[in-house]
């Protein structure tokens, strides 16, 4: 562990460790997610009770956006935090800060128990959450980096990606399972509770396995090089370009990500389908994204990251027309289901490639910092925002093609700034482990 915590070559078992520790937080962050919009309206009824659902509803998703307003804060402290204390003891903090604020709020009591005090310690709770999960991915992302040996650091990035696909398939498990098993009042008494404390249940083996993280910050290659003469604005003015083309690829990424989440609700109202098959949908996607994503960051690592970023990510873009127009066409189950496959797996080839070119480009000592703050810029601007969009889009067009315009306009974007983006990979350029650490 000693040898480890200085940047030598840690063992498989280490390595594995290290992948569980970090990704821990993100599949707990992703969960979250799922389990409040899966009982956004469960939520609604016990914090903000009204005669009209819409306005229940409405204050509930408010609530959940609440959330968003924090990430970059977030981002901001925790990430600095990383890069001038450590990625253990910001990981630490942050996973604390997220497991209390769930607790906390499957505890809360209800608006008919406590009154006012309810909605406003549930708003609370959500910023807190916010907070933390802005700060999380950046020095989780920066970790994966720092502990993989250099033929595998795409790979082992991939599983930030990964984590968030696996924890949004077990949230929408659990949501179908209790809805199955329970009634509405029950769901609306406890139930929503109890998806959120199973969630929690991780704690726990996550604060223990991160306790045991060797450093990576702190390396060989951070002792040898002098401390870097600028800071603040001049450290970003040194790095714009890379943090600019990072930002709009993870503006694209994010819009894609809520537009498949919507992908049920569209299912169900837009398309008339029933939920389990709008389900089924969700769940195999999820599923073939784990596999795509995982397998593209293991070949970037054999053939570059620029040739994983670019490729697959350009069929992504020439199937998102063809395939939304089969599925409002067909409004059948095995269009949905294979159309929603296929675009999860096209749309995760090129995710881990990306992440690893990003926190390979970026300097050590901002690298967490940094990556956390584009990577909570664009959750908080356009993660809250898209689906609203999209929604509204639906409403003005009367078109049930237009999620799928909204997402190609923001794809193309995104796939502008892969091109821009330059090669990191150690397979292309060895030299390249020794200047970017």
């Amino acid at each position: 562990m000693a040898e480890e915590a200085i940047g030598q070559p840690a063992s498989a078992a280490a390595q594995r460790r290290s992948i569980t520790a970090a990704t821990v937080g993100n599949a707990l962050e992703f969960y979250d997610f799922v389990t409040f919009t899966f009982f956004s309206i469960q939520i609604g009824h016990t914090f903000f009770p009204s005669q009209n659902a819409y306005v229940s509803l409405m204050a509930s998703l408010a609530t959940f956006g609440a959330g968003f307003i924090t990430r970059p804060i977030g981002g901001i402290i925790i990430g600095a935090y990383s890069d001038r204390a450590g990625r253990r003891p910001a990981m630490m903090l942050s996973f604390t800060l997220m497991g209390a604020a769930i607790i906390f709020l499957a505890l809360i009591p209800s608006y008919a128990q406590i009154g006012i005090a309810a909605p406003i310690l549930a708003v609370l709770a959500r910023m807190v959450q916010g907070f933390s999960l802005g700060g999380e991915v950046g020095p989780t992302t920066a970790y994966l980096l720092e502990s993989a040996p250099p033929n595998r650091r795409g790979f082992i990035v991939s599983w930030q990606g990964a984590s968030q696909n696996i924890a949004s398939t077990v949230g929408g498990l659990v949501g179908l399972g209790l809805s199955a098993v329970m009634s509405a009042s029950l769901l609306d008494g406890y139930g929503w509770r109890v998806a959120f404390l199973l969630g929690a249940v991780t704690l726990p083996f996550g604060l223990w396995i991160r306790r045991g993280m060797p450093e990576t910050l702190h390396g060989p290659d951070a002792a040898a090089r002098p401390a870097p003469a600028r800071r603040g604005m001049g450290v970003i003015r040194d790095h714009r370009r890379i943090l600019l083309l990072g930002l709009m690829v993870l503006a694209a990424g994010t819009i894609g990500t809520y537009v498949f989440n919507y992908m049920t609700t569209f299912a169900e109202h837009s398309l008339h389908m029933s939920p389990s098959v709008a389900f089924l949908a969700s769940a195999l996607g999820n599923i073939g994204g784990v596999v795509a994503g995982l397998y593209g960051g293991w070949l970037s690592d054999r053939i570059g990251r620029r040739p994983m970023m670019i490729w697959p990510h350009l069929a992504y873009v020439l199937l998102i027309i063809p395939i939304f127009f089969w599925i409002t066409q067909a409004r059948s189950p095995v269009a949905l289901v294979v159309g929603t496959f296929a675009l999860g797996v096209a749309g995760a080839l090129s995710v881990g490639a990306f992440y690893a070119a990003v926190t390979e480009t970026l300097p050590k000592h901002i690298r967490g910092g940094a990556f956390a703050v584009i990577y909570a810029l664009s959750i908080a601007i356009f993660g809250g925002t898209t689906q609203l969009i999209v929604t509204w889009l639906i409403h003005v067009t009367g078109s049930v093609m237009a999620p799928a315009w909204y997402l190609l306009g923001a794809a193309l974007i995104g796939h502008a700034a892969r091109w821009l983006i330059v090669e990191s990979a150690p397979i292309k350029d060895p030299a390249l482990v020794a200047v970017m650490g």
